[in-house]
């Protein structure tokens, strides 16, 4: 087993690179050393930036025998072609959401993992934050007994008001379900566990959507995606959830709440790494702040326990099965949807064992 820092390379020089690559500069425990991207240009302007040593393409960095891991950070269309490249290249692969565009090419993806003794990670980590860590920890206590139900919703009248390119949030494989319905299912399921059933409803309010910002402002487009999702999950044995994924509403809106047999807990915004996360009992007049521990890091975490974890030699949190099973539930929520029927879910997971308490993203623990 090698020692030391971890070698790391991002392919996908795009924006959501800059919060990665500073994260995880700033990790003892990782090294990055190279970054690639269709355009060779920006990947050097990137590198530079960050003073990563190597720039250029999939295949430069992947020559790079220090690197163990491949960040993948590519468009979703790109996802299971990377990844499958970088597997054949030995590496382990840490994705950005969704795995990949189906569960055909996402089973296509573990299967070489398995097959070649890899490891396959995936975003969202904010699972791994102090807000829904400490959740985790709160709910294992007993804080509010056994849960029961959960509510949960994130609504806006969608991007296209601020965004000056919105129309892909409006393609197949995006929409309110597909862009944000990762980060809610996966903090359900790493708190609650597999989900073994599924049903929704679906809505279209608007055939075509106008650009709000930008260049194009004024410019009309299509949306060929739902855009109002209710959901039913069945999480065996604990709690049922209801979910609405929506671009449609004029309230923002963006929570959990599981309640509990002996109260109820409020919890963080899933696309954040912080609080706060609140509490009542069942006779409790008002909701009270339940103290936090743990890392309001960022992106990047996963890949930290990632890396870590191979070196340790034991499971990482943020793990290809977890990111598969989401994969899965957003697919069937979507058929469930255009048939109006219950889904069966065929794939499972564990939930990830929480966090240890004096986990310190700065503080290198590898020899």
């Amino acid at each position: 087993m090698s020692n030391g820092p971890v070698g790391v390379a991002l392919v996908g020089a795009g924006v959501i690179s800059g919060q990665y690559l500073r994260n995880l500069n700033a990790f003892p425990d990782v090294r990055v050393l190279g970054v690639a991207d269709l355009d060779a240009d920006r990947a050097a302007a990137v590198a530079r930036e960050h003073d990563v040593p190597v720039s250029g393409t999939l295949g430069t960095v992947l020559a790079l025998p220090e690197v163990e891991i491949v960040v993948n950070l590519t468009i979703p269309a790109a996802h299971a072609a990377v990844a499958l490249e970088a597997l054949r290249a030995g590496k382990h692969v840490y994705g950005e959401k969704p795995l990949a565009m189906d569960t055909d090419e996402a089973a296509k993806v573990m299967d070489e993992a398995a097959n070649l003794g890899l490891r396959v990670g995936g975003a969202p980590d904010t699972f791994l934050g102090a807000g829904l860590q400490s959740t985790a920890h709160a709910l294992r206590a007993g804080l509010i007994g056994a849960p029961v139900a959960v509510t949960a919703a994130t609504q806006s009248l969608g991007p296209e008001s601020w965004h000056p390119n919105p129309e892909f949030f409006y393609q197949p494989g995006a929409g309110p379900l597909f862009d944000l319905g990762p980060y809610y299912l996966t903090a359900l399921v790493s708190l609650l566990g597999p989900v073994t059933q599924v049903a929704a409803d679906t809505r279209r309010a608007r055939d075509q959507r106008v650009v709000g910002s930008g260049p194009k402002a004024g410019n009309a487009f299509p949306v060929d995606v739902p855009t109002h999702v209710n959901a039913l999950l069945d999480f065996p044995g604990t709690a049922t959830a209801a979910a609405t994924f929506s671009f449609d509403s004029p309230v923002n809106r963006r929570m959990i709440e599981i309640i509990g047999t002996e109260g109820a807990l409020s919890l963080p915004d899933p696309n954040t790494f912080e609080g706060p996360l609140l509490a009542r009992g069942l006779h409790d007049k008002d909701w009270r702040e339940v103290p936090l521990s743990g890392t309001t890091a960022g992106r990047g975490i996963g890949v930290l326990d990632l890396a870590r974890s191979i070196r340790a030699g034991t499971p990482h949190r943020a793990s290809g099965a977890l990111a598969f099973h989401v994969l899965e539930l957003m697919a069937a929520i979507s058929g469930s949807g255009e048939r109006s029927e219950f889904r069966r879910i065929t794939s499972t997971t564990t939930a990830p064992e929480p966090l240890p308490a004096d986990w310190d993203p700065y503080a290198a623990t590898l020899s």
